[in-house]
């Protein structure tokens, strides 16, 4: 038997078992997990967000991830040998009726590909949770796994590309195809949702159109990436969405000082504020 986890909709994670090479628990009628179509087709009527985040841990739609992902999680870093790897596409973290949305590249092949959770497990997953702790937005700053105890507050977690890639960069095709699993978790928080934290030029690049496919309403010319770039955009319905761009929390960004801390905190706190999340009176950023 291999050990896999599925997620409770608080964001936790709830031990089970399957049978290596079973098919999925939770089969999308017309459609194979392996079908390019996959994203499309299950993520379109997935609601609500615990089932969107439960159904794509079944994706297999792109070959080259599902191979790197699987062979990551059997050979493992020596460090983590012990360990049983996820090995599976890693959904979003955080409660769904977050107001705060923070947006990333991919999960890191041994950090959320072997935790099965965003961001956890890996320095530039240390960076931000610290920040989120620094800012009130999250229990603790340090994230090692599943049964940890972290929670967020009022924030979530994810990325618009679910499955570890090689060498971290994922293909235009690969991005393309994941999209629907993001544009469904934009319209699932859609009613909670004030602002959004893209890290780096391709989660900005990457978000821009599933913003647009979830019914925002995009500025021309586009926006272009910068940290600490910010623009409004509305839904359909009128109501506002403070997006804003942040370098990527990457161990070059952050070993090389081009990203420091204090630069993401502020960063953190400016898009906390506009999504009306309390925070500490000192929590803003600005120390040195």
């Amino acid at each position: 038997m291999t050990l896999v986890r599925d997620r409770a909709c608080d964001g936790g994670m709830s031990d089970i078992e399957h049978d290596a090479g079973r098919p999925p628990d939770r089969p999308v009628p017309g459609v194979s997990p392996d079908s390019a179509d996959f994203p499309q087709v299950a993520a379109r009527t997935a609601e609500p967000l615990a089932v969107l985040d439960s159904v794509l841990t079944d994706c297999r739609a792109c070959p080259r991830l599902v191979d790197w992902r699987e062979e990551v999680a059997r050979t493992r870093r020596a460090a983590f040998a012990e360990q049983e790897y996820w090995g599976r596409p890693v959904p979003g973290f955080g409660p769904a009726d977050a107001r705060l949305l923070v947006i990333g590249l991919a999960p890191a092949a041994h950090g959320g590909n072997r935790t099965g959770r965003m961001f956890t497990g890996d320095r530039s997953g240390d960076v931000l949770f610290a920040a989120l702790h620094e800012l009130g937005l999250a229990s603790s700053g340090v994230a090692t796994g599943p049964g940890d105890g972290l929670t967020l507050h009022g924030v979530r977690v994810t990325s618009p590309v679910h499955c570890a890639p090689p060498a971290n960069r994922p293909t235009p095709a690969e991005r393309d195809t994941c999209r629907p699993w993001l544009v469904r978790e934009l319209e699932l928080l859609g009613p909670a949702l004030r602002a959004v934290v893209l890290l780096g030029a391709f989660g900005w690049g990457a978000t821009l159109p599933a913003l647009a496919a979830a019914g925002y309403e995009l500025p021309r010319p586009r926006p272009v990436f910068g940290h600490g770039a910010r623009v409004t955009l509305r839904s359909g319905t009128g109501r506002p969405l403070d997006v804003f761009g942040c370098f990527h929390v990457s161990q070059r960004n952050t070993f090389t000082g081009r990203l420091t801390p204090a630069m993401l905190t502020r960063v953190l706190a400016d898009a906390a504020t506009a999504a009306g999340l309390e925070m500490p009176a000192n929590a803003t950023g600005d120390q040195a």
